[in-house]
C-alpha cells in the first residue's frame, strides 16, 4: 500500500505527526479520538504504548463511522509515546516547575524512547500493531540551559519535556535507533509495513 495513492486517516492532533505525513506529500485527514489515555492495569512500555495506540485507532474509526465519513478504502494510523528512563515513564510536563525536574532527571543520561503505532486498512480489516524503541543519549547542561530552554515554551506539551528536532537538538549526543519514533512516530517503519500490505 503507498499512503500516497489512498486515504490516510490520522488518528492523532500532534503537529509532529501531522507535519512528517505533510512533508511526505499526504494531506491526511486528521481525527483527534476523545479516548482515555491511561491503562490500568501492569504493562511494559512497549505494551502500553501499542495498547493506548490500539485504543485511539478504534476509537477514530468508531467516531468516523458515527459522522458517516469513514473511507472505504485507505489506512488509519495511531501511535502512541513514551519516554523511560531506567524502566520508570516520563509524561508531558504539566507545569514549567515539572519541565525542569524532567529535563534534570534526564541530564548527561540515556532515555528511550518507545513508540507503539497500530496500522488499519479500511478496505480487508487487516490491523498491525507494533512498537519501536529510540536510545537517546543526553550530554550534561546546566540548570541555566534548562531555564533557557523551558523559556521558549517548546517542552510544554512533549513526551520527556524535549524536541529533538527543536532547541534541545544541541544537547544531544547521538541517537541508537530510528530518529523519527523520537520526534513524532515511527513513520519510516510504518511505510515498510504498508508497502508489503
Amino acid at each position: 500500500m503507498d499512503l500516497k495513492q489512498t486515504n490516510v486517516v490520522l488518528a492523532s492532533g500532534s503537529p509532529r505527526r501531522i507535519d512528517m505525513l505533510r512533508a511526505d506529500g499526504i494531506e491526511p485527514l486528521i481525527v483527534r479520538p476523545d479516548c482515555e489515555e491511561n491503562i490500568h492495569m501492569a504493562l511494559t512500555p512497549a505494551q502500553e504504548v501499542m495498547a493506548l495506540a490500539l485504543r485511539k485507532n478504534l476509537r477514530a474509526v468508531e467516531m468516523l463511522k458515527e459522522q458517516g465519513s469513514l473511507p472505504q478504502e485507505g489506512v488509519v494510523l495511531s501511535a502512541d509515546t513514551m519516554v523511560v528512563l531506567e524502566g520508570v515513564p516520563i509524561g508531558k510536563p504539566v507545569d514549567e516547575a515539572d519541565a525542569f525536574r524532567i529535563l534534570s532527571e534526564l541530564n548527561g543520561r540515556k532515555h528511550t524512547v518507545c513508540s507503539g503505532a497500530c496500522l488499519y486498512d479500511l478496505a480487508s480489516g487487516r490491523r498491525q500493531l507494533f512498537s519501536e524503541d529510540t536510545d537517546v543519549y543526553f550530554m550534561t547542561y546546566t540548570d541555566e540551559d534548562i531555564r533557557a530552554y523551558i523559556a521558549t515554551g517548546e517542552p510544554m506539551d512533549k513526551a520527556g519535556a524535549y524536541a529533538i528536532q527543536g532547541g534541545f537538538a544541541p544537547y544531544v549526543i547521538h541517537t541508537d535507533g530510528p530518529l523519527d519514533n523520537v520526534i513524532g512516530f515511527p513513520y519510516g517503519t510504518i511505510k515498510r509495513m504498508l508497502e508489503m500490505w
